[in-house]
């Protein structure tokens, strides 16, 4: 069994664990200078913050697939989690895409409620 004095462990809970292995960025001339995997890319874009968010995002992927399989090969694990941040993203894009029923009720419910006014006023008018 661990043991740790009150002060190691309220050290440990205040000060921010060390971030490993996550993905650096620095900017200079507009460029982003991200790490992903222990790679470094240098990317441009408007927004340095974004830019490494998604690198971390990719990072995250990455590393995950890497966990999971026995490949070493980087190229393969980068196929992997394209494919998996794919796969994210169009289950995201035909849940969008498709409206839950209780929106389709309320349209029709909608619908059928102008369809009335607008005879309504034909019948009146």
């Amino acid at each position: 069994m661990a043991t740790a004095s009150k002060q190691a462990l309220s050290d440990s809970l205040t000060k921010p664990a060390p971030v490993k292995n996550m993905p650096t960025a620095s900017s200079v001339n507009g460029s982003v200078r991200v790490e992903i995997f222990d790679q470094i890319y240098n990317l441009r874009g408007s927004d340095s913050d974004y830019i490494l968010k998604l690198a971390e995002y990719v990072d995250g992927k990455m590393r995950a697939v890497s966990q999971q399989t026995s490949t070493v090969d980087s190229v393969r694990l980068a196929v992997l989690a394209a494919l998996n941040i794919a796969d994210e993203y169009h289950l995201l894009k035909r849940r969008l895409q498709a409206p839950a029923p209780e929106v389709r009720q309320r349209a029709d419910r909608l619908a059928s409620a102008l369809d009335e006014v607008l005879q309504d006023n034909r019948l009146a008018g």
